[in-house]
Formats: structure tokens, C-alpha cells, sequence
């Protein structure tokens, strides 16, 4: 049945938005699986399984968005649609940035860091424009708590697959609830501003600070772990309170424009 504003027939995702989302993310497990085994059996570095699964992954979003000309809708806008106002939400992100460079850079080569930049980079394009992106906006049309809620608790099932890899069930879970907060934050951010560049560029530099830090030194990273949940819990209810006091806000200026024309 075609809208009767645009006279267009509806996309799948408008008609069936949560099945169009349990795809997606089958889909995106299903190639980091397949890649995973593939690197298993020959016996490759550790990031060839991401390289493997999420470089087709950016090609068919990249083409996906340029042909059906998405990219603005799914975020991809100019910083400056960022009302200046807004930029204050974005400073608890610095403070994760700046704790997670805490525990130093290892022994670098000019090979490594490059290498690490384009796959960070990676990472940050096709998981930002997946789950904040994607699915934050099929689920937008359900509501703004299915779309921040599916797509944190996805976008941390995820990050399960490090459990494969041999990491202990207590990194796991840290890991599992670091990264349910930290989608949540970023989902509240893209509720806020619509905007995914400053997401994207957050993803890649907290992803290349990891990758680049001096994982050999024996020290205990808990107090630092905990210290970043407690920064992004307390980020999740700002952005909650702030979210629900705009809301209001309009509600009361709508039923006062109302109340004027009659």
C-alpha cells in the first residue's frame, strides 16, 4: 500500500521494522562467523576475521546508501546541524577517551599505527552505521526506547564473540556490560542530534587507543573498568533526564501554541 503523503509504496523496514532488524543482525554475525572459522583453520592473526567479514560489510553499506541516497537520514550530516548547545553531551565520551590512554601505548611502528588506523576505522564505519545507524532508525518508527534499548543490548550480544577467543567469563561480562552502556550512551547522543559523525570518530579513536595500548604490563585494570562504567552510567541518566525535560518542555510550549489560537 503506498503512503498517502508520498504516494510511495512503503520499504520492507517501514512494513516490518523488528524483523527487518533481527536480519540485519543475523546477517552480521553470520559473516563474522564464517569469517572466524575461516581464520581458525588457517591459522591467521587475530584481526583477520573482522577484515574478513566487515571490508565487504562497509562496501555493500557504502553502495546501499549512496543508491538509495540514505546517508543524510541515517546520520551522515554536517557538525554544524549540532546545535552548539549540544556540544556539552559529548565530554564525558573525552573523559572515556582520556582513561583508556591511561595505560600507555606500546612499542609502535609507523606499519602498525597505519594499519591500525584503517582497521579501527573499519570497525567504527560498519558497527556505527549498523546499530546507531540501521537499526537505531528502523526502530526509531517503533519508539525512541525500542530504538536506544535493541540496539545497545545488540550491539552488545556482539561483542559475546570475544568469549571465543579464549577471554575469561568475568572479561567477558565486563565486557558485555561496558559495551551495553557505552551503545546506550551513543544511542542517546544519536537521539539527541541525529548526527553519527561524532559517534564514528569517538568508535574509532577509543578502538585505536586499545589497539595501540601496552597490553604486556601486568597491572589491574579493574579500578579503571569500573571507573569507565560509572562515567557512562551516570552519562545514560544526563542524557535520559535532558531527553525527557526537551520533551516536556515541547509538550508545554505545543499546548500553549494551542491555547493561543483558540
Amino acid at each position: 500500500m503506498a503512503t498517502p503523503q508520498t504516494g510511495k509504496k512503503p520499504s520492507f523496514s517501514e512494513r516490518r521494522p523488528v524483523l527487518a532488524v533481527l536480519i540485519i543482525e543475523l546477517l552480521l554475525l553470520l559473516a563474522v562467523f564464517a569469517a572466524g572459522a575461516v581464520a581458525t583453520v588457517k591459522q591467521l592473526d587475530y584481526t583477520s576475521p573482522v577484515l574478513m567479514s566487515f571490508t565487504p560489510m562497509a562496501v555493500v553499506l557504502i553502495i546501499y546508501l549512496t543508491l538509495r541516497r540514505r546517508w543524510a537520514e541515517t546520520g551522515f550530516r554536517s557538525l554544524r546541524t549540532i546545535p552548539v548547545q549540544h556540544a556539552k553531551y559529548y565530554i564525558p565520551l573525552l573523559l572515556v577517551l582520556g582513561t583508556i590512554a591511561l595505560k600507555g601505548f606500546a612499542e609502535l611502528t609507523l606499519a602498525k599505527v597505519i594499519f591500525f588506523i584503517f582497521f579501527t576505522l573499519l570497525v567504527a564505519f560498519v558497527e556505527e552505521t549498523v546499530y546507531r545507524g540501521l537499526i537505531f532508525k528502523t526502530l526509531l518508527r517503533k519508539s525512541a526506547m525500542a530504538a536506544v534499548v535493541t540496539s545497545s543490548i545488540l550491539f552488545s550480544i556482539t561483542h559475546m564473540l570475544n568469549a571465543l577467543s579464549g577471554q575469561s567469563m568475568a572479561d567477558t561480562l565486563l565486557q558485555l556490560i561496558y559495551a551495553l552502556l557505552l551503545g546506550a550512551v551513543l544511542a542517546l547522543l544519536m537521539l539527541k542530534n541525529g548526527n553519527i559523525i561524532p559517534l564514528i570518530l569517538f568508535h574509532f579513536i577509543h578502538n585505536l587507543i586499545q589497539f595501540l595500548s601496552d597490553d604486556l604490563q601486568d597491572t589491574n585494570t579493574l579500578p579503571y573498568d569500573l571507573f569507565l562504567l560509572i562515567v557512562l552510567g551516570v552519562h545514560c541518566v544526563w542524557l535520559i533526564y535532558s531527553a525527557r525535560k526537551e520533551k516536556r518542555i515541547s509538550a508545554d510550549a505545543g499546548a500553549a501554541g494551542l491555547e493561543v489560537t483558540h
